[in-house]
């Protein structure tokens, strides 16, 4: 399985000549070569993480391809599957688990809303927003968020070490500058290192196998 990073929290995954986007959002520029794509996971309904336009566009390229998503999501689009922590389903190559149930908080002025992490053939793992894992995962690469209004740093370092994967790289950083990407980049990737794995810088464009 092949990962490739996008812009913010967008991440695509392929395996045997098909394709999984998750939550291809605001901060996310057009995706392009979609062929093949068998299914869209968006995990919460913030626009950051899915925008109509996307979601339009990747229907473009297959119109019966399955999006899982929360219930808000499905709610708003026509057609979206809706999921909840504790489902499955399985898409091409991709089987899929889901798991957390809702958003990190921002501030108790804002309302949390729900979020799904999705663990997809049980070794790579994205949680969304949210520091939720799977219960007794063996986690080969994690995708960690590294930069949001509701992360503070030290949390993130206690979410990758609560994980133990074997690899690791930050995502969700549009919010951060160049210096504060980096800065980040090196209190994950110490974490990472304290179970053993592997910290991995992953730019734009970026490609990373399992």
């Amino acid at each position: 399985m092949r990962i490739t990073k996008h812009e913010h929290a967008c991440l695509e995954l392929e395996q045997d000549g098909r394709k999984l986007i998750i939550d291809p959002g605001g901060f996310t520029l057009p995706l392009e070569d979609l062929h093949g794509l068998t299914a869209v996971v968006i995990t919460h309904e913030h626009p950051d993480h899915w925008t109509p336009q996307h979601l339009d566009r990747l229907r473009a390229y297959n119109a019966d391809v399955p999006v899982y998503a929360t219930p808000a999501v499905a709610a708003a689009v026509p057609g979206v599957i809706a999921v909840h922590a504790g489902d499955t389903a399985t898409a091409g190559p991709f089987s899929l688990s889901f798991h957390g149930g809702t958003h990190s908080v921002i501030h108790e002025s804002i309302p949390v809303v729900d979020n799904v992490g999705v663990l997809v053939n049980d070794e790579f793992f994205y949680p969304g927003d949210s520091y939720a894992l799977p219960k007794h995962a063996d986690i080969a690469l994690l995708a960690a968020p590294i930069g949001a209004p509701w992360l503070k740093i030290g949390e993130a370092m206690d979410f990758v070490l609560a994980a133990k994967p074997r690899r690791a790289f930050g995502t969700h950083d549009m919010t951060l500058s160049r210096i504060g990407l980096d800065m980040h980049r090196a209190r994950l990737s110490w974490a990472t290192e304290q179970n053993g794995g592997e910290f991995v810088a992953l730019e734009v464009g970026d490609t990373i196998d399992l």
